[in-house]
């Protein structure tokens, strides 16, 4: 455990592979394509279940290439005690997965600059991270916010990767390119930039 709120600490696995496409948790058990990545970027509601008990969808995750953390939901206005615990979350099932032996690549999530205290908690420097846009840039403010958060992100971790699943404007990601590597999380396939 790490940081104030005791936050799971992922494993440092170094073999990690950039995923060759994402499938979404709902779709997940009638997919016959496994060669994939699962992810939760969906409304909280849809994959609650896994937070509560992740070791009833080992098997369908063993299935699989790996699972992207659980996208928890953090949102400005939220209580910060909220925020910490669906960090938590998400940093505890990564664990409980990684320790079943199934790779896992962490979702990083923050609200605004007063969550960077702990939404990098418990990610290994130097590896693959993902992030998601979806819903996240609408307003000039989400823009922002999205910016300070991506920044940090690379000036804490550090990523030798990062994923972005949504739309990635150049005028928000452009200038951390030199950075780390990033790929844009497409429906069926990826691709770096």
């Amino acid at each position: 455990m790490v940081g104030e709120p005791g936050i799971p600490m992922l494993l440092d696995l170094k073999n990690t592979q950039i995923p060759r496409s994402l499938i979404p948790f709902e779709k997940a058990s009638r997919t016959k394509n496994k060669r994939q990545y699962v992810h939760f970027y969906m409304h909280d509601k849809y994959f609650a279940r896994v937070l509560t008990a992740t070791d009833k969808y080992l098997g369908l995750f063993k299935e699989f290439d790996g699972v992207i953390t659980p996208d928890c939901t953090l949102l400005v206005n939220q209580a910060p005690c909220i925020q910490q615990t669906n960090t938590y979350f998400n940093r505890a099932v990564g664990f409980y997965l990684q320790k079943q032996g199934i790779p896992v690549i962490p979702n990083i999530r923050w609200s605004d600059e007063r969550s960077f205290d702990y939404c990098f908690l418990g990610v290994p420097k130097h590896g693959i991270v993902c992030i998601s846009t979806h819903g996240c840039i609408r307003s000039a403010e989400d823009k922002r916010l999205m910016e300070v958060g991506v920044e940090e992100m690379l000036r804490v971790l550090e990523p030798s990767d990062v994923l972005v699943h949504g739309y990635m404007p150049e005028k928000v990601f452009g200038r951390f390119y030199q950075y780390a590597k990033f790929h844009w999380i497409m429906a069926k396939a990826m691709s770096p930039r």
